[in-house]
């Protein structure tokens, strides 16, 4: 644990147990399991279906998963890979006008459900039907949306309004769902009834299997009822490295694992602490290492059946210390550029008393998947087909049969053969890019899970350029990194690291503080939600976002020094005194409703520098 690194939540210390996830019910269903003697299996099981019910634009029966277990009992770790095929009919000659992103064609076979029970079938410890209840409660009774259901709803509109069952189900009178508007789900409830009275076999080789498989048919999609039947989940050998003395696992191939543990290898060959933490060289090296992997992941990542990733040597000490030598310390290395990935996943972990852990990712690909909901069974479907390619030579050529590349990995760390950390993300390709700023972080600059859940980070998707979230701290990092070619904006994803050591901690893709984030931009581009500010010439302009929560705002004076390091060119910093004459004299309201200071002058009772705003042409 860091002592200089102070958090806005405090750490979560517990012997019995730890769930982390998206949303709270989840993890309170998690929770449930676990007084009710269950195991991290179990509890995993349980927050998994809870979330498929609270969160179905991330994930939920209609799509995959992967569940990475740790049994301490036996040291043993097994990854229970719980994602579809394409179906039988999905040939390229079907698709030869193109993949659509969404819509039934768009929809592949669902595998997460035959993942979880393969996990149970193995290492769960109480009834199947018990670790139910909770998602059919939360189906049939219903549940509040939250804000982040409601704009992803907003932003999505017309997938679910192409489908009347999912909009009906999914939406209010055809629109977002305000916040706390009440989500019913009687028919996705009746589903789940079903499969904790008969099984999981119930939906791929049951009276459920062929409900679905009518539904599919109905709206369009290519799932058969043979491809629900030959189904069966894959028990899989996780793949490891060591990593400054400790084991790092993660699933294997069809998971893109890998590319984590290829980046720590080649990072393994820096000192990163001595860099120190969120500066540019750190974030120089984490970055160029990312791409380093990802040329590798773009060659190797697929279908073991369709090509044989050669992983010892891509994991090999000397294989990454002859990538670490190619990077130049003052210069980013050019790259291509890659197709973007869908985001739209959900991460959570399990750990229990006697120290066993399910690290757990799944999905519906991109946000509420295809939009199709299959007939009266309430579920709704992926469209994991549109990561499928139609380039012959691409290694993820479209094939019936087979599981296309996922971006979800689920990692889990061993010390001495125990646990010692399970963690992970939603965020398509983000995922193995904070995956790996996470356990750096708490390796080499010892910060503990709060302290990581609330760092600054970075993710890093097209040629040349990423995007940051940064503090005060670490902002002056930013112009050496973008001198030596990057280029840098402020993230827009939400991304919700999830991570127990042994407790569980979730928080938004943020600075180190709510509303600290900042944003950098190359000199004249103008920042996409304040087209009313003119661009800087000559230099890079920073802008301050501050929400700040009413304990921040309390601990504001005590801590005068999160707001200090500001580049002394910087048109957004405080300016020194000036007489009344030559100030403006634009009244402002402050963020607790009282007259604040004017422009650019913040009282102490205000937070933002509003210089924006200025109407005086002189401080423009």
């Amino acid at each position: 644990m860091s002592e200089e690194t102070r958090c806005y939540r405090p750490l979560i210390i517990g012997r019995r147990g730890a769930v982390a996830a998206n949303h709270p019910l989840a993890a309170q269903a998690g929770l449930l399991a676990l007084r009710a003697g269950g195991n991290a299996a179990d509890a995993a099981v349980a927050t998994a279906l809870a979330l498929a019910v609270v969160e179905p634009m991330m994930s939920g029966l209609g799509g995959d998963g992967f569940y990475h277990v740790f049994d301490q009992a036996s040291g043993r770790a097994v990854v229970f890979n719980g994602t579809g095929p394409a179906p039988q009919a999905a040939t390229p000659e079907r698709y030869a006008a193109g993949i659509p992103r969404t819509g039934p064609l768009s929809a592949s076979v669902p595998g997460m459900l035959g993942g979880l029970a393969a996990m149970h079938r193995e290492y769960g410890r109480l009834p199947w039907a018990e670790l139910c209840a909770e998602a059919i409660r939360l189906a049939r009774e219903g549940f509040g949306a939250t804000p982040h259901y409601r704009h992803f709803a907003a932003e999505h509109l017309a997938t679910l309004r192409a489908d009347r069952r999912s909009a009906a189900a999914l939406l209010n009178d055809g629109n977002a769902p305000s916040a706390g508007r009440h989500i019913v789900q009687p028919e996705l409830a009746r589903s789940l009834e079903e499969i904790a009275a008969d099984g999981a076999e119930c939906f791929y080789r049951g009276a459920l299997a062929q409900r679905l498989t009518a539904g599919c048919a109905e709206a369009g999609t290519l799932i058969a009822e043979a491809d629900l039947a030959e189904f069966h989940a894959e028990i899989q050998q996780p793949i490891a490295i060591d990593y400054r003395g400790l084991t790092v696992l993660e699933a294997p191939p069809n998971s893109t694992g890998f590319v984590l543990l290829e980046e720590l290898k080649i990072v393994e060959n820096f000192d990163l602490k001595a860099m120190g933490l969120g500066s540019a060289d750190l974030v120089h090296v984490l970055v160029e290492a990312k791409k380093l992997a990802f040329a590798d992941r773009e060659r190797w990542a697929a279908d073991p059946r369709t090509i044989s990733a050669p992983l010892a040597e891509l994991l090999s000490a000397s294989y990454a210390a002859r990538l670490a030598a190619r990077i130049d310390m003052k210069r980013a290395a050019p790259t291509t550029a890659i197709a973007d990935a869908a985001g739209d996943t959900t991460y959570f972990c399990t750990a229990d008393g006697e120290g066993n852990a399910v690290s757990g990712i799944q999905s519906i690909n991109s946000a509420w998947g295809s939009g199709v909901t299959a007939g009266g069974t309430g579920i709704l479907l992926n469209n994991r087909m549109a990561y499928w390619h139609l380039d012959p030579a691409h290694p993820n050529h479209l094939r019936p049969g087979r599981r296309v590349r996922h971006t979800m990995n689920p990692p889990l760390v061993l010390k001495d053969g125990k646990l010692w950390a399970v963690f992970g993300t939603p965020g398509a390709d983000n995922q193995v890019q904070i995956n790996l700023q996470v356990l750096t972080a708490m390796v080499d600059f010892g910060l503990d899970p709060q302290q990581v859940a609330e760092m600054p980070r970075w993710s890093a998707a097209s040629p040349r350029r990423f995007a940051a979230s940064f503090s005060a701290a670490a902002i002056r990092s930013i112009p050496s990194a973008i001198s030596r070619g990057h280029a840098a904006s402020k993230s827009s994803a939400a991304t919700r690291p999830g991570c127990c050591w042994p407790a569980p901690t979730r928080a938004a893709m943020a600075g180190p503080s709510p509303g600290n984030a900042w944003k950098l931009l190359p000199c004249g581009r103008k920042p996409a939600h304040t087209p009313e500010a003119r661009p800087t010439v000559g230099r890079c302009r920073l802008e301050r976002y501050a929400a700040l929560t009413p304990r921040f705002r309390a601990d504001r004076r005590k801590r005068p020094g999160i707001f200090q390091p500001t580049p002394p060119n910087c048109r957004f910093r405080r300016p020194p005194a000036q007489p009344p004459a030559t100030r403006c004299s634009r009244p402002r309201t402050n963020d607790r409703g009282r007259s604040a200071a004017p422009c650019g002058t913040c009282c102490p009772e205000s937070a933002t520098v509003h210089a924006e705003h200025c109407a005086n042409p002189a401080r423009r």
